[in-house]
């Protein structure tokens, strides 16, 4: 009688491993349809009249499945405002990637957050409500955000001054708070107040961050 194979527990370790991986993958795309359900319900109803059946229904899963993501809708507000900052900060990284002055970064920056907050519509503001409660919430997390946002400001004007158009008659760490406060002010003031015109301010805090930033005709006297 021909004896059983014993089991490798090499492969069954293998065999463990791919099975937890495999169920890794579908925890991750269900939290992905959840996600992108509420945004567009979100977008399209906003916050406070989408109910949590409304999510389950728009993904297609049942609302045990969602509570076991997600504790509350909050939770789901939060985490949806937490990829918008991973957004930001990617988006502020393909800014200083591209071959342009200083001047049209600034532009380039405060107009694209004007132009997606105008095109996701009025609904959205509660979105932006939640995102600057995230940017500044307790502290430990408030000095998270800042400490990120801070970094990626910090690099446009680093890369500013090593192009020779960034200013040196001011401290960079001062030139830098004012493009984080800028930013503050725009996003807090569109999520605050009704009828805000997001472009125009938008554009308005670029042309005047631009025009403090850029090097006094003396400095570009010196340089010649």
């Amino acid at each position: 009688m021909a004896q059983s194979e014993s089991p490798n527990p090499s492969e069954s370790l293998e065999q463990s491993s791919t099975r937890l991986s495999r169920r890794e993958r579908r925890k991750l795309e269900m939290r992905g349809r959840i996600l992108e359900a509420a945004r567009e319900l979100f977008s399209e109803q906003g916050f406070l009249e989408t109910r949590v059946a409304d999510v389950c229904e728009r993904a297609d899963i049942a609302q045990k499945t969602f509570f076991n993501h997600f504790p509350t809708k909050l939770d789901l507000l939060r985490d949806i405002a937490q990829t918008g900052i991973e957004e930001l900060m990617f988006e502020i990284e393909d800014i200083r990637k591209a071959e342009l002055c200083t001047r049209d970064r600034i532009h380039r920056f405060f107009g694209t957050v004007a132009a997606h907050i105008s095109e996701a519509g009025p609904k959205s503001r509660e979105l932006l409500v939640e995102l600057v409660h995230l940017i500044s919430g307790d502290a430990a997390e408030r000095s998270q955000q800042v400490q990120r946002l801070h970094a990626a400001f910090r690099g446009i004007v680093e890369d500013g001054l090593a192009l020779g158009d960034v200013t040196r008659r001011h401290d960079p760490q001062a030139l830098t708070e004012m493009i984080l406060g800028a930013y503050y002010v725009l996003i807090f003031n569109y999520a605050n107040l009704d009828d805000f015109p997001i472009r125009e301010r938008g554009e308005a805090a670029a042309r005047i961050l631009a025009d403090a930033l850029a090097p006094h005709p003396e400095e570009q006297h010196g340089a010649t």
